[in-house]
């Protein structure tokens, strides 16, 4: 499992579904604001009320900075890690050409093996089972890689291609579980849950303060709610690497492969 039920379900809800969400209830609370407002007396003067509405707004918007700044943060992570793992496997493709036949047809064909499947993972967001099976695959991927490398330094005893080989081994394993690691970073549930409380809190007060004041901005409040909604969509979007307007470039897996 990639982490808590309720994180996994969030993560594979398409991003424009849950900005919709948002949007709708943003809507629904501004609506049930404004009849609010329309059964308080009208205020004379300045309205302390307002210093509230502005207070909630600021929050907002420290709020959609931190999780925008969260999604980006991840996203450049994923796409750091791609760089990795096709450099880590490119390097070991490099060491295996200086071992010597039938080792080396052996070990290039698993590695080229090898990185048509990590493109292939990385191109859609696979369910938490799917992952796992393409965890497991890597792993066995790993074991054989291991054994050849292992047959191919036994016949060449003394080989200076020892140290190079099995360090360049080390770290395409390890660049696997870090792209692993860093494809698993998601939004926590909690933050979500916060960032919609942070939004439909301002949009309350704000139908209710134009309700009081008996002036209805519809201009104004349907431009807020869309600028806060695409805002969202951003946010969530470039928190599914999978799918979505943007995603993770995997154009270094591929010209790797097209070298190989």
């Amino acid at each position: 499992m990639i982490g808590p039920p309720m994180d996994s379900t969030i993560e594979h809800v398409n991003a424009w579904m849950g900005a919709l969400a948002f949007a709708l209830g943003m809507l629904a609370f501004w609506a049930i604001g404004w009849r609010r407002g329309l059964r308080m007396p009208v205020e004379a003067g300045d309205d302390p009320g307002t210093k509230f509405t502005d207070a909630s707004m600021a929050i907002l918007g420290l709020l959609l900075a931190f999780t925008f700044s969260m999604s980006l943060g991840r996203h450049d992570q994923r796409r750091a890690a791609v760089v990795a793992d096709s450099n880590a496997i490119g390097d070991f493709y490099t060491c295996a050409t200086l071992l010597k036949e039938p080792s080396r047809s052996k070990l290039q064909a698993v590695i080229k093996e090898y990185a048509r499947h990590r493109l292939d993972t990385g191109r859609e967001l696979p369910t938490d089972a799917e992952e796992e099976k393409a965890l497991k695959r890597c792993q066995e991927m790993h074991g054989r890689m291991t054994e050849i490398v292992g047959a191919a330094l036994a016949e060449e005893k003394q080989t200076p291609i020892a140290v190079p080989l099995t360090n360049t081994l080390n770290t395409l394993t390890s660049s696997n579980a870090s792209r692993f690691a860093a494809y698993r970073e998601r939004l926590p549930w909690s933050i979500v849950g916060l960032l919609l409380l942070g939004s439909i809190v301002p949009t309350f007060l704000l139908g209710q303060q134009q309700g009081v004041s008996r002036r209805l901005n519809p201009i104004k409040t349907v431009g807020f709610i869309f600028l806060v909604t695409l805002v969202i969509y951003v946010t969530l979007d470039l928190n599914q690497p999978g799918r979505g307007l943007i995603t993770v470039n995997q154009q270094p897996l591929e010209q790797l492969l097209e070298t190989m």
